[in-house]
């Protein structure tokens, strides 16, 4: 496993190590344009105070899910000669790449925090308890449904670009950009369907006190995540011996 992470870290980009860092940064990168876009056209905080804060809440349990369970489809292709050693399990190949996924997700995480402090903001939650319950049930989610989709992509290698274009639709619907309790029910139910939606407006409680939101439901983002969690390793439990013949 630990093999695998050193590798992952080379090969992903310019050949080195530091290169990893540049996972962090695209959705850091993200998270600025989009705030600088919406500052100069004078935008304002559809809650709270600040417009980077409210952003913040709702981009980084989003991008979390994005760029983890995106990449996370990938890690079984593009490590399958690591699995021509008898050595190197493919579920070894799957936990190194979640377990890079998470640091980078922390880093980016780290680094916002500091960006908006120098900008003059408040990046705390008010409680830092329900944040990091939020951001670590999207994680589970993430970690789960990349689990399903690298499996799948081994089998099916369009389903990388169909799953990374159904990201569009998932960061569209996830409330990022919008206050999902201010829509009409015959709006918010179809997207309660989407377990992301959840974790933002669960991400948002706690930061605004006396947030009223009509869509959070903590259990079904938790047991999606739990759920997809184990189709992800039911299916490798059951496919690994084709996979590792190829």
């Amino acid at each position: 496993m630990k093999a695998v992470m050193l590798r992952d870290m080379r090969t992903r980009f310019f050949n080195h190590g530091l290169g990893f860092l540049l996972v962090s940064l695209w959705p850091l990168a993200h998270m600025l344009i989009l705030i600088g876009i919406y500052t100069i056209l004078g935008r304002y905080a559809p809650y709270g105070q600040s417009l980077q804060v409210f952003f913040l809440t709702g981009l980084i349990p989003t991008l979390t899910f994005m760029y983890i369970s995106r990449f996370m489809a990938f890690s079984l292709i593009l490590n399958k000669p690591m699995l021509a050693f008898p050595v190197v399990k493919v579920l070894d190949v799957m936990a190194a790449r979640a377990v890079l996924e998470i640091l980078a997700a922390f880093v980016t995480l780290f680094f916002a925090f500091v960006i908006l402090l120098l900008l003059g903001d408040d990046p705390f939650p008010r409680d830092p308890f329900q944040a990091l319950y939020a951001y670590l049930s999207v994680l589970l989610l993430a970690i789960g449904a990349g689990s399903v989709a690298s499996v799948i992509t081994m089998f099916f290698r369009f389903f990388s670009t169909i799953y990374s274009l159904s990201m569009i639709i998932v960061y569209i619907l996830s409330g990022t950009l919008f206050l999902a309790s201010a829509l009409p029910e015959s709006i918010i139910y179809p997207l309660s369907f989407n377990p992301i939606l959840h974790g933002v407006e669960w991400m948002r409680t706690a930061y605004y006190e006396g947030y009223s939101t009509r869509v959070l439901d903590k259990q079904y983002l938790i047991l999606f995540g739990l759920t997809s969690l184990c189709i992800g390793l039911g299916m490798e439990r059951m496919l690994r011996r084709i996979m590792l013949e190829g």
